[in-house]
């Protein structure tokens, strides 16, 4: 298959992890982020800088909040007014 066909479905080709985390608190919130990954930084004093912080360093978390991302990408796009896919 071709590459930029492959990426074009890739909710996270071009995203940074702070874009990733960003999108999730506006979408969902610290609570319900915290209730679907039970990790420190999302339960205790939450904010994006702390979580960064534990997520570069945590290759497991960092994959939970990769697929939580995934899970909820299309929601989030619809949210924001842009359109995930051709056929909305």
């Amino acid at each position: 298959m071709d590459k930029e066909k492959i990426q074009a479905n890739n909710p996270l080709h071009g995203k940074t992890l702070e874009m990733i985390l960003n999108d999730l608190v506006e979408h969902l919130g610290w609570a319900k982020m915290a209730e679907k990954i039970p990790i420190n930084c999302f339960i205790k004093d939450p904010s994006i800088k702390s979580s960064l912080a534990f997520l570069r360093k945590t290759p497991w978390a960092r994959t939970k909040v990769e697929v939580m991302y995934e899970f909820n990408w299309k929601k989030i796009a619809k949210a924001k007014g842009k359109s995930s896919d051709n056929q909305e």
